[in-house]
């Protein structure tokens, strides 16, 4: 239904008195008089011209296609409302011309109404609304990412966002992805995996106590031609404190450093010079106590496939590089190199919670930084494979 809505003028009467003096006076006639007069102002119309698009009543709408906008003057307020009477979240743009949505202000399958005021040059008002119904998408893609809410994470936390279709509006899906950092730290985000992936980090390590919060709204967005996302949620998470291992594959040594605490230095085992580790700055993605390791799918193994259970397994790649316990560490850790590329420190086959290990495990989280030097590995370490984006340099990032 069209509503229209009047602007009303008031309208102020002004009483003239004017004296005026008589000629020659007439026979029989008095000469002299006096006189009133009282004028109106007419309504004066804005010169303001408001355009709502898309127009009233139009079905099918891209959820991105919503704008209000004005020639000849500024517009002082804009409400969109779904058929709940809920605001939808958008800003009118610094000059005033335009209004725009916020991303994933508006929700596919939906239908709103438009309120939209202007004023011209000399503050005359008016008014335009409108009504429409945005589309149904025939194909939808959940988002996820790898945020747990309300939980602790290492300072090298790295957000991961995967779209599950390779998404060809790549700037609309990144404002549909909004982090906030309560210290106001800058996050930026950069792709990987054939545009399937977004992650999003801050250009240093995050600082102990930040609170950072994570909004999903990208189930308005078109991420590629008539697929829509299917997500819409928020979530927090807090950094914990500063824990950062650094492994040196020649030493045979691991020096974890934590905040408020003393170094410490434990022997570990790295990489054979037939499977040597990587180089690089990783983290830790996912831990589990036990964990079933497999040479399946690794295409530059050399020598003989191999599959085991390893107790205390803290993951820092894809391609299966973790920092675990080892029972066959026992003796040589500290003095040889004898993994597939993992790290691996002294342990038991069932996983002793006082070993080196488990001990490491119990002080770990998810998002702490494993830095590796001095594997004889030459490949670079790809910054896609885990959350090793730290190694990409923040301006390419």
């Amino acid at each position: 239904m069209r509503r229209i809505s009047m602007v009303g003028a008031a309208l102020s009467g002004v009483l003239l008195l004017a004296a005026c003096r008589g000629g020659e006076g007439v026979a029989g006639g008095d000469s002299g008089g006096s006189g009133a007069s009282g004028t109106s102002a007419a309504v004066k119309t804005s010169a303001a011209l408001l355009s709502i698009e898309p127009k009233d009543g139009a079905q099918d709408v891209a959820p991105g296609a919503v704008k209000v906008s004005v020639a000849s003057g500024k517009l002082t307020e804009v409400t969109v409302t779904d058929k709940d009477g809920k605001p939808v979240d958008g800003a009118i743009a610094s000059g005033g011309l335009t209004w725009t949505p916020a991303a994933g202000g508006l929700s596919v399958g939906s239908t709103y109404r438009v309120n939209a005021k202007a004023a011209d040059a000399d503050g005359v008002a008016t008014t335009a609304t409108s009504a429409f119904t945005t589309l149904t998408p025939k194909k939808t893609a959940t988002v996820e990412d790898n945020v747990v809410t309300g939980r602790n994470f290492g300072v090298g936390m790295i957000i991961s966002v995967h779209f599950g279709v390779k998404v060809k509006n790549k700037k609309d899906a990144e404002k549909a992805i909004a982090v906030e950092a309560s210290d106001g730290t800058e996050v930026k985000g950069h792709w990987f995996e054939n545009d399937t992936r977004l992650d999003l980090r801050p250009a240093e390590y995050w600082k102990p106590g930040t609170t950072v919060k994570v909004h999903l709204r990208t189930k308005s967005v078109e991420l590629a031609p008539g697929v829509y996302g299917a997500t819409q949620r928020d979530e927090h998470f807090t950094i914990a404190r500063s824990r950062i291992s650094e492994v040196d594959a020649r030493t045979h040594q691991m020096v974890v450093k934590e905040d408020g605490k003393p170094q410490q230095t434990i022997p570990i085992v790295a990489g054979t010079n037939d499977n040597p580790s990587w180089n690089g700055t990783m983290v830790i993605s996912t831990m589990s106590r036990m964990e079933k390791m497999t040479s399946e799918g690794q295409t530059n193994l050399v020598g003989e496939g191999y599959e085991a259970v390893e107790p205390h397994a803290m993951r820092l790649t894809n391609s299966g590089t973790y920092l675990h316990g080892n029972p066959q560490a026992v003796g040589k850790a500290g003095h040889a190199n004898i993994s597939h590329g993992c790290i691996g420190m002294v342990d038991t086959l069932e996983g002793d919670e006082n070993s080196p290990a488990g001990k490491v495990y119990a002080a770990s989280l998810i998002g702490d930084v494993v830095i590796i030097r001095n594997s004889i590995k030459k490949e670079p370490l790809d910054p896609a494979n885990g959350l090793s984006g730290w190694t990409m340099p923040w301006a390419q990032w």
